[in-house]
Formats: C-alpha cells, structure tokens, sequence
C-alpha cells in the first residue's frame, strides 16, 4: 500500500511541475537549425580536394597519395598529421597551406593544425588504388620500392 500512494504522489508532484506538458516546438527547431557536427570523416572528404603538389597534374589528392596518416576533431578544432612521401620533401609548406584553407571553408571548423609525423614511413602500399591507376603503377612493381626505402630507413 505504501508503494502504491508513493507512485501517485510521484505523478501528482510530476504533473505539478510541468512533466505532462507536449513538447516546446521551439526547441526543437532550435535543434534542427544546429551545423551538423565536423567528423574525421568530413574533414578527410574535404582533404580529397586538396593535391599532393607532385602529383596535381594527375588529379591524385593527399588522402589518395596515402600522406593524410590522421584527423582528429575536437569541437571546432582540427589537427591533421602528414606522413611525407619522403624526408625532403619541399611540398610540405605548400601542402601546409592548402590543408588549412581548404577546411576553413568548412562551417564549424575555426582552427587547423598540420603536422608532419616521421612514424609510420610512408611507402606505396599506402597509395589509394585509384592513385595507382593514375600512376600506372600496379602494386606488384611497387613492392620493391617499398623494400629498398624500408632498407633504407633502417641503415639510416
């Protein structure tokens, strides 16, 4: 008995304080007029229109070179980490530039960060398959390249 008046004053006192009420229309519009959350999904459908500077000739772009090794959102705030295809490579400024200016034009982002990251090594493997076929490089004749620059990264 003491359970059941317990679970009518519980009703009672929600109808008092508003709990019954239909739903306030306006904050729902509020809700469906909100920017859609940036995600590193976005921001890296975004980078496929930013070009490796060596490779622009032939439309291959950053994610498809294999040089975009991480995106991370938080809030409006963005950080991408390059592997560069090479140590020396003198495109990184260029592409440091266009990364930036690319996801501004992005509604919700208001700061990008670029950083070159030396792990993992970049090798071929990491050509998207449609880079490959721009190249017209099959994997196959890649590998070799990718043994000898690994090679190359341990004697270093």
């Amino acid at each position: 008995m003491g359970r059941a008046g317990g679970t009518r004053a519980a009703r009672r006192s929600a109808a008092r304080h508003g709990d019954h009420r239909l739903p306030d229309r306006n904050r729902e519009e509020r809700h469906a007029v909100t920017e859609p959350a940036i995600t590193p999904e976005t921001v890296v459908d975004a980078l496929r229109e930013v070009y490796d500077p060596c490779c622009a000739d032939r439309g291959i772009s950053i994610v498809d070179m294999g040089v975009v090794e991480d995106v991370r959102v938080t809030g409006a705030r963005v950080e991408v980490d390059l592997v560069l295809t090479t140590g020396w490579c003198p495109f990184v400024a260029s592409m440091s530039t266009a990364i930036p200016e690319r996801l501004h034009q992005l509604d919700g982002i208001e700061h990008v960060d670029v950083r070159t990251v030396w792990e993992p090594v970049w090798t071929p493997e990491r050509l998207s398959e449609s880079a490959r076929d721009k190249l017209a490089l099959p994997l196959e004749q890649l590998i070799p390249y990718r043994e000898q620059r690994l090679a190359q990264q341990k004697g270093a």
